[in-house]
């Protein structure tokens, strides 16, 4: 049972407070956490439990946000860590996104989320097709409304139907004009390549989203060509798992709208796209650098919006930086960026220059690591294919669609 929600910003300010039980929580209990991460930043930042004194605390980051809940009761610590992350993400669903403006702005929405989706320290209703028809989302009309009418709140006055049914995800006596449900395959690949070159590691997050408009209460069945390269699966709530776990099948009743269905990942890859070449040789106070990127796999598809950055080492006071193909701009924060773009035919894209040391280094002692961003449409490197999407309980046939992506994650070359 939670007791407690806080929403910190970066510097440690309390945006919000949310008590959820009878038994109020001290607000220093804020103070003694930031103490402690500024104290001990880099153990602090990657435990997501924490035992103070008195609490035990719950913690997640997105965009900047701490999301802190507290209980001084036994409880499972998964549920408090997926809760927050439901929090989070129907937050991001409502208001457009995560940061501190835009929680100040909309706190009063943010508050009647949290009072429908706990309940006494329990999650309670953290579906968001439920919650958009509970609570309307921020928009101009609604904000013109309530300054003329006076009523700030976003709460419907009836209660949905679905609350009380057997899919409490799935809006009751949903019609649709045109029924149509599109399956969409988002990857995102995390790499590392030592300075020899050698692939470390690389490995894929996916995700299975879908965007339903069916009508009725349908029922759907999804497979995969190949399931068995799938670890570390979770499903949306909807997903009935035995078929899973005996045929490797997801069968389930779809929220209406877009949702995630599941997600997984795929372990121990040894094929990239891109390679990243660098090259420093740096003698009497200056460094030449020289990077070489291209495409290594061919993935059939065009990669677009790559972008190679990479964190200037302390000693370097300057840095005259060209490409034979793109921008290079050197940011307030020493960030280099090289924005490439697609790959020209007729070239490798290039960037050399010189490193400007500080007065009295000789040689640069701490080489930069290379990140490297991109997009694949229409494919997914992991491999997975879907195999065959079923529609029943239909009173009228269904459009189906499929797509792809990929894209970078932490993709890093170190040199």
């Amino acid at each position: 049972m939670l007791q407690c929600i806080f929403l910190l910003s970066d510097s440690g300010e309390v945006m919000l407070e949310k008590q959820l039980t009878g038994h109020r929580v001290d607000r220093s209990i804020c103070a003694w956490f930031w103490e402690q991460s500024i104290s001990q930043p880099d153990s602090l930042k990657v435990l997501s439990v924490i035992a103070s004194p008195t609490h035990y605390l719950f913690q997640i980051v997105r965009e900047g946000i701490t999301f802190l809940a507290c209980t001084q009761v036994e409880m499972p610590p998964l549920m408090g860590i997926e809760f927050l992350c439901r929090v989070a993400d129907v937050l991001s669903d409502y208001l457009g996104g995560l940061n501190e403006d835009v929680i100040k702005d909309n706190f009063v929405i943010v508050y009647e989320l949290l009072d429908e989706m706990i309940d006494n320290g329990f999650p309670l209703t953290t579906e968001p097709n439920i919650l958009r028809d509970m609570i309307s989302p921020p928009n101009i009309v609604s904000k013109m409304l309530s300054v003329v009418t006076g009523n700030t709140s976003n709460v419907s006055d009836t209660l949905p139907g679905a609350t009380s049914s057997c899919v409490p995800w799935r809006t009751t006596q949903l019609k649709h004009a045109n029924n149509d449900v599109y399956v969409n395959l988002v990857e995102e690949m995390d790499t590392i390549v030592n300075s020899d070159g050698v692939l470390v590691k690389c490995e894929i997050f996916g995700l299975v989203e879908m965007n339903s408009h069916l009508s009725g209460i349908p029922d759907l069945t999804l497979s995969f060509a190949n399931p068995s390269i799938l670890n570390d699966v979770q499903f949306h709530p909807c997903v009935r798992f035995r078929p899973w776990e005996s045929e490797q099948i997801l069968s389930f009743v779809p929220p209406d709208g877009l949702f995630k269905l599941m997600s997984y990942r795929v372990k121990k890859l040894r094929n990239i796209p891109i390679y990243v070449k660098p090259q420093l040789s740096s003698e009497s106070g200056t460094c030449r650098i020289n990077v070489m990127v291209g495409i290594r796999n061919d993935p059939g598809k065009a990669i677009d919006s790559v972008v190679v950055e990479f964190r200037l080492p302390p000693s370097v006071s300057s840095a005259n930086l060209t490409s034979n193909h793109g921008t290079v701009n050197i940011l307030a924060d020493k960030t280099c960026s090289w924005s490439i773009g697609r790959f020209p035919k007729d070239k490798t894209p290039q960037m050399s220059g010189t490193l400007v040391l500080e007065e009295g280094v000789e040689k640069l002692q701490v080489k930069p690591t290379f990140q490297v961003g991109f997009k694949i449409m229409g494919v997914a490197l992991s491999g997975l294919k879907i195999g065959k999407l079923d529609l029943k309980n239909l009173p009228n046939p269904a459009h189906k669609g499929f797509r792809a992506q990929t894209e970078a994650g932490l993709y890093e070359v170190r040199s």
